[in-house]
């Protein structure tokens, strides 16, 4: 992990000692952003490029996999569990709450993540309709720090929004993680559900992240098996990555 144990240096090594012969990285964002994948590519391919062994060492990475059937089959899942929780299920207003990222990277860097975030609410959507469902879906950015300017609209501005707009019942689904920790406990079932039951929001529900829900973790397996045959040595990689960060 970049910021916890094993960090991504640890497992590295035991990379090294167990002679591995082909390396397929999966990282855990869904979507790609160059502050989360493309940073941690930046940091491996530092690492293999100073390592005689680890240079030559074929190896796919997958920069992305928010469009994969059994990802979004399994978010469309847990969705539908929530909403039948609530007494009127066809009244719950979708919201998608994404980690945000400051707007100069999208606009001046070029980083694709905003247009993969809604491509990937479009997708989920889409394949609720198919299943029936006709609820209203809105998405907003949390977790924005510094004076910059971030992605909008703020998730906090919504929901104060939204409650003043007369909306009832609310599910939140935070659509840019995969565990649960810090943002999806504190930040929001704690900081945004207290916000959106005092904005006038009586029904509050949250789709819990996937983590290892077997329909996903099945999905995510099958993509490590269809990215090993185009493993190369990174070197290569490290050519083609900046056109293939942007697609």
């Amino acid at each position: 992990m970049r910021y916890w144990y094993p960090f991504m240096e640890e497992a590295i090594q035991q990379i090294k000692r167990d002679r591995i012969t082909k390396l397929v990285v999966l990282p855990l964002f869904p979507q790609f952003s160059i502050t989360t994948t493309g940073s941690s590519i930046r940091v491996l391919q530092r690492i293999f490029m100073d390592d005689a062994y680890l240079s030559r060492l074929p190896v796919s990475i997958i920069r992305f996999w928010y469009r994969r059937q059994g990802y979004i089959r399994s978010i469309a899942d847990s969705i539908v569990t929530q909403l039948s929780k609530f007494e009127k299920p066809e009244e719950v207003l979708i919201f998608f709450s994404a980690h945000g990222v400051p707007v100069s990277y999208v606009e001046n860097a070029g980083d694709p993540y905003k247009n993969q975030i809604e491509e990937c609410i479009y997708l989920i959507m889409r394949e609720l309709k198919a299943r029936g469902a006709r609820n209203d879906h809105t998405l907003a950015y949390q977790s924005r720090v510094g004076p910059v300017q971030w992605l909008k609209p703020y998730t906090n501005e919504v929901l104060v929004e939204l409650g003043w707009k007369g909306v009832k019942s609310l599910l939140a689904v935070p659509i840019s993680y995969v565990s649960e920790h810090i943002e999806t406990l504190e930040e929001i079932d704690k900081g945004y559900k207290d916000l959106a039951l005092k904005s006038g929001i009586k029904n509050w529900g949250r789709v819990p992240a996937l983590g290892c829900t077997s329909s996903f973790i099945t999905d995510l397996a099958d993509a490590v098996v269809e990215a090993l045959p185009s493993a190369k040595a990174l070197s290569i990689l490290r050519e083609t990555a900046k056109e293939s960060d942007c697609r």
